[in-house]
């Protein structure tokens, strides 16, 4: 009779446990579901606004300006991925930093309002002064490619944006790898087309895209504060 009890006891908690098991499965199902969905959306915003952003930049320029005096197009690609990956790493951190010491509702309205600041930025246009085109080449074309970028890229709106969209997301990663990506899309093509693409593609049209993204992104956060 006892080890009757006893099968009949263990039944409902080796149910019970099974169910506890399955419940935490789905849970850990939809918090990755959810975690993916929200990197990506931190990996295409990045991407999409980086890559607009981007156009008729000065490091744009720069790309065109190597390219115009290096005639080596896949060094100064590798330099250009280098310079971006270490530099929008470093400002995606920054990013991620600083929201994470500062999580309080007036900094949620700083960020938001850097976004809009970000998109009046990004209707005035850009040149490289004289000191940022002087560049010279005492080695290799990778070499210099990635030093000059990395420094140029240094304070562009395109890294503050990073450092922005790294506050936001909290994703160095995904931010990191989508604002690179979109660094690339942008200046590749420069590369090889050089002045031709300057010529053929709507820089003012373009400008107002990235300046429609950066407002688009403020605005969203500013109605999640509002209604929060």
């Amino acid at each position: 009779m006892r080890d009757r009890c006893l099968r009949f006891k263990a039944r409902p908690m080796a149910s019970a446990v099974r169910s506890g098991w399955a419940g935490l499965l789905v849970a850990l199902c939809l918090f990755s579901a959810w975690s993916r969905k929200y990197l990506m959306e931190a990996f295409f915003a990045s991407t999409a606004v980086v890559a607009f952003a981007e156009i008729g930049d000065k490091t744009m320029l720069l790309a065109i300006l190597l390219a115009t005096r290096f005639r080596a197009p896949l060094p100064i690609i590798f330099g250009i991925f280098a310079a971006t990956l270490l530099n929008h790493a470093l400002a995606a951190f920054a990013g991620q930093q600083v929201a994470g010491l500062l999580d309080a509702y007036w900094f949620r309205w700083a960020v938001a309002l850097g976004f809009v600041a970000m998109a009046l930025w990004t209707l005035v246009p850009d040149k490289i002064d004289d000191d940022e085109g002087d560049v010279s080449h005492k080695g290799s074309v990778f070499l210099t490619t990635t030093i000059a970028f990395f420094f140029v890229e240094m304070g562009d709106k395109t890294q503050v944006a990073t450092v922005a969209l790294g506050a936001q997301y909290q994703s160095v990663l995904a931010v990191a790898a989508g604002t690179t990506l979109g660094m690339m899309l942008a200046n590749v093509p420069a590369v090889y087309l050089g002045e031709e693409l300057v010529k053929r593609v709507p820089l003012d049209t373009m400008q107002r895209v990235a300046a429609g993204l950066f407002l688009a992104l403020g605005a969203w956060q500013i109605w999640g504060l509002i209604v929060q």
